[in-house]
């Protein structure tokens, strides 16, 4: 088959292919948008052909430079996914959080206090630590905090690898970010009933290790992922509640709409709530467990404290933040 030939067969299709290049271009795609991969791959072929059988400068630098056109529009998007994934994690999230500073310290409020206030009963009337954690609670604290020994081996019967205590991890705190995050669908109530609770539930915890277990068993372990998973658990009470403030004033708006208009408002928190979730279950899969010192868990642990602190309260400063 001679140039002429091959470009007669194809000049068709090519001009389709270009066409629908120019339409994309122009920030106006018509119907046939849809098709431009398979050509594009079609385009690449015949490129190859032309080069191998040495159809002519001319000709190998229209298909060249078509195919250039094309891949640039196939694969910007995904290199825009991919600045959008960043700019959500150094500037947008942050932002986010920074505006509903209010939230922020309502949930913070909601949940800190019951934590510390269960926490140190201990000190003074262990029965109300008992009442909440009964008595298969504090029998799964024995076992598993009784001593770093004992941890390790609990550990390794109960999930078998790091792997499985991954995502066994990953599936507990979603879950309870879910619930917290969903319970703003009832008028916030939700939200604060089981920010509540695990504040107490948590605090209950961390007062009966310190009564009837090895407490340094337990702080190594918490020491590395507290920070990511209770910061995001606060996260998704701040989106819930946001939800919850659009159900009980909804100004002028019909609720539904307020309601709507409240979900996109609250999807950069429940987005970097399980950004901060999912992080905390790979700390406590792959690294809380393990036999280090305890110095350094610790220092891993305030570490962890002081970035989410900076981060919370620098990232993305660079830029215009909403008022």
């Amino acid at each position: 088959m001679t140039s002429g030939d091959f470009e007669h067969k194809n000049q068709e299709r090519w001009l389709e292919y270009e066409r629908m290049v120019e339409c994309l271009e122009k920030g106006k795609p018509d119907g046939k948008a849809g098709a431009l991969p398979r050509r594009f791959r079609e385009l690449c072929v015949d490129l190859s052909l032309a080069e191998s059988r040495m159809y002519g400068g001319r000709l190998r630098e229209r298909l060249n430079g078509l195919v250039i056109r094309g891949y640039e529009l196939i694969y910007q998007t995904r290199r825009g996914s991919r600045q959008k994934v960043v700019r959500f994690v150094v500037a947008d999230f942050p932002q986010a959080v920074r505006r509903e500073w209010r939230l922020f310290w309502l949930c913070n409020a909601v949940f800190w206090v019951p934590f510390l206030a269960m926490m140190l009963t201990w000190q003074h009337d262990v029965r109300w630590i008992q009442a909440i954690l009964g008595a298969g609670g504090m029998a799964s604290m024995e076992q598993m905090y009784g001593g770093q020994e004992e941890q390790l081996s609990h550990l390794r019967s109960e999930y078998g690898s790091n792997f499985m205590m991954f995502c066994f991890y990953i599936y507990n705190n979603v879950a309870i970010d879910f619930r917290i995050f969903a319970g703003g669908m009832l008028a916030g109530l939700g939200t604060l009933f089981f920010l509540l609770f695990n504040g107490l539930h948590i605090g209950a915890a961390a007062g009966y290790v310190n009564y009837a277990c090895n407490p340094e068993s337990f702080w190594t372990f918490v020491a590395g992922h507290s920070s990511y998973e209770l910061l995001g658990m606060v996260v998704s009470g701040m989106a819930g509640m946001r939800l919850g403030l659009a159900v009980l004033k909804p100004g002028r708006k019909p609720r539904v709409k307020a309601l709507a208009e409240a979900s996109k408002e609250a999807l950069p928190l429940i987005y970097g709530a399980a950004m901060m979730t999912t992080i905390a279950a790979v700390v406590e899969g792959f690294w809380s467990a393990q036999r280090l010192p305890s110095e350094l868990k610790y220092s891993v642990g305030i570490l962890g404290w002081v970035l989410c602190g900076v981060y919370f309260l620098m990232a993305g400063r660079g830029e215009r933040d909403a008022a």
